[in-house]
């Protein structure tokens, strides 16, 4: 089966908070549950660049590099761990209004900016993005030189899920394949930078990440990704609440 995405996923930033496994149901259809550690459910911030972007084979022109962030919770289907976005915001209305009317991806298109770049031995990765009349952004400096994290740590948890989970048009539960290798990590270096209102971006019920300390902090290197056409695996499903 041909890929109907293919992409690379750069300088991906993922602060993980730990939540109640009820909060996250409240978004989930039928078939799927939290994925838990200690009985403890968890959604992840994650910003990263979206690089020589092809649908099908083609670029799409002015849509090829745009930054990306999202909410994301972990789930299960059966014993398959994967991924569900709650939100997910991009710079470009074109970029939203085709995974909303094609793929029923909850996108939104916002103004927003991001850069990479080395200093000396460091790597600073940036997010600025404006929602609600109000600067959010993001700040990290790391080490320069990326390491592969052993699979028992919670840094490769987070960061390797092969399978992700959605809702098409007729609400039925969807499950598509994403294929990358093992993503390297970047050593944090200092501490990071956080100016981000949860509850303004996602709904007042996530205001309380506000105050929250992340329970896992990474930056990833990222690679070249295949996303592969989605499959119906149930019936009718509970429709997913609006963040906002």
């Amino acid at each position: 089966m041909k890929p109907f995405l293919t992409a690379e996923w750069r300088k991906l930033i993922l602060l993980t908070y730990s939540v109640s496994p009820s909060l996250v149901q409240t978004y989930l259809p039928d078939g799927l549950v939290p994925d838990t550690i200690d009985g403890r459910a968890f959604v992840s911030l994650v910003a990263f660049e979206f690089c020589n972007t092809k649908v099908r084979g083609l670029p799409i022109p002015f849509h090829v590099n745009f930054p990306e962030i999202n909410l994301r919770c972990y789930v299960k289907h059966g014993e398959d761990r994967g991924v569900l976005f709650i939100k997910e915001f991009v710079p470009r209305k074109c970029i939203a209004l085709v995974a909303n009317k094609v793929y029923n991806e909850p996108y939104e298109a916002i103004g927003m900016t991001s850069d990479s770049y080395f200093r000396g031995d460091q790597l600073i990765v940036e997010h600025e993005f404006n929602y609600g009349n109000r600067v959010n952004e993001i700040r990290f400096i790391v080490e320069k030189e990326p390491v592969i994290p052993d699979i028992a740590t919670n840094d490769h948890f987070f960061k390797e899920h092969e399978w992700g989970y959605g809702v098409n048009h007729k609400k039925q539960l969807t499950k598509y394949r994403v294929e990358h290798p093992v993503w390297s990590v970047y050593p944090l270096k200092t501490r990071f930078h956080l100016d981000v209102d949860f509850g303004s971006l996602y709904g007042e019920q996530w205001a309380f990440l506000n105050a929250k300390i992340p329970y896992n902090i990474l930056v990833a290197e990222g690679s070249k990704i295949k996303v592969f056409p989605g499959e119906v695996i149930g019936a009718l499903a509970q429709k997913q609440p609006q963040g906002n």
